[in-house]
């Protein structure tokens, strides 16, 4: 099956994560998200993927190369992003028959692809607690009937999950007119072959939208849950490391730090001496964590960041060659026990998580002893005073 995956986007409302970084490589566990979409499609039977790229183009392009497990790689150039339907449209010369298309910024399972890609044509679904934010599918005896998109008063709680089988006919349905939001969508290709042929409408078991920071804890939560221990670094006889945890090679892990798994180190990456990791945790490439009671509980550190002695980061994401001065606290609770709130693009969202700590873009410096706010967001490059209380609205 030759399978279509799309990966031109920036990922705004994934900000400040994205100013360097496509969102379909941002990290999940040992890999970039875009690696667990190709991971599953090809566990599926995807016989070639056909990489469409815009954003950061050459971070994907050399990530890949050309072959992924044995299959073939190709790439196809969004210039400018108009849609997913337009998306599609710049693979079409390389389309032969019957083909997939996966959003490369979701969490797919491999049973629920191959599933799909048997089925065709086809289209993933899922259920989900609020469809407003989704393109709503109508299902009659499992043949998908009708979609629409973002509708304010949603018929059923069944949504697209952004994975289809298209018959080869599909190619000729691709120049759809632009929808009211200035894009050609693929959902409207959807529709034209819905009119024509029995879509089935394939449930899926495990899915994920990646589409904001505590989104991606929420896939590297689920990338963790089956992880194997294995130690190829080097662990100090002192340090103590319980359940699943990987020590990548080039990894150190020094004296008296206490690791919790899961946890994964990845290598170059310096933890102690007296750190204790804890929760679903990935320490990036190159990343140091130490001296003196450092804390570091169910986050993502990205690679080349340095957190100083006497700090702690929970339900956090934190991006690439940081370094957060010794003492900066992360608040991740708020006392009245709701769910913490982020503010995206001036909006507050909710994270449906009782914990939820900062997000912080690139280069990001925090003086001694700075508190930052449950939901704050840093921007990248940002700085902060010694003794600074950081509480943002973004």
């Amino acid at each position: 099956m030759q399978t279509v995956v799309l990966a031109a986007g920036e990922g705004t409302r994934m900000g400040p994560l994205t100013d360097a970084t496509p969102k379909p490589m941002l990290p999940v566990g040992d890999r970039p998200l875009v690696a667990h979409v190709a991971d599953a499609a090809v566990a599926a039977g995807a016989t070639e993927l056909i990489v469409v790229v815009g954003y950061e183009a050459e971070a994907i392009r050399s990530y890949f190369g050309s072959a992924y497990r044995g299959v073939p790689v190709t790439f196809a150039h969004q210039p400018e992003r108009l849609g997913t339907a337009d998306a599609v449209r710049t693979a079409r010369d390389r389309l032969d028959g019957p083909f997939a298309v996966l959003n490369g910024d979701n969490w797919y399972d491999p049973d629920d692809l191959a599933a799909l890609f048997d089925g065709g044509p086809a289209v993933g679904v899922t259920r989900v607690e609020d469809p407003r934010e989704y393109g709503v599918i109508t299902v009659t005896d499992g043949v998908a009937t009708r979609i629409r998109e973002k509708p304010s008063a949603p018929e059923s709680y069944t949504v697209n999950a952004g994975a289809y089988v298209f018959p080869g006919a599909a190619l000729d349905c691709l120049d759809v007119p632009q929808s009211q939001r200035g894009e050609y969508e693929l959902t409207d290709v959807l529709e034209r072959v819905i009119d024509s042929h029995d879509v089935q409408a394939v449930e899926f078991d495990r899915w994920l939208d990646v589409g904001r920071p505590w989104d991606l804890l929420a896939a590297t939560e689920r990338a963790l849950d089956d992880l194997d221990r294995r130690i190829e670094g080097s662990v100090h006889e002192d340090a103590t490391l319980r359940g699943p945890v990987v020590v990548e090679s080039g990894a150190t892990v020094d004296a008296r730090t206490v690791i919790e798994g899961p946890v994964i180190v990845r290598s170059g990456a310096e933890v102690g001496p007296n750190a204790y990791i804890r929760g679903k945790t990935v320490i990036g490439p190159d990343a140091s964590l130490g001296g003196q009671s450092v804390e570091i509980k169910n986050s993502i550190v990205r690679a080349g960041t340095s957190v100083a002695h006497l700090s702690y980061v929970g339900d956090s994401v934190i991006g690439r060659n940081c370094n957060f001065g010794a003492g900066t606290t992360v608040a991740n609770l708020r006392h009245d026990e709701t769910s913490v709130e982020v503010a995206i693009d001036g909006e507050r969202v909710s994270t449906d998580r009782r914990k939820f700590g900062v997000v912080t873009g690139d280069d990001v410096k925090t003086g001694i002893d700075t508190s930052i706010d449950a939901g704050s967001v840093l921007e990248s490059g940002a700085r902060t005073d010694p003794g600074a209380v950081v509480r943002t609205d973004r």
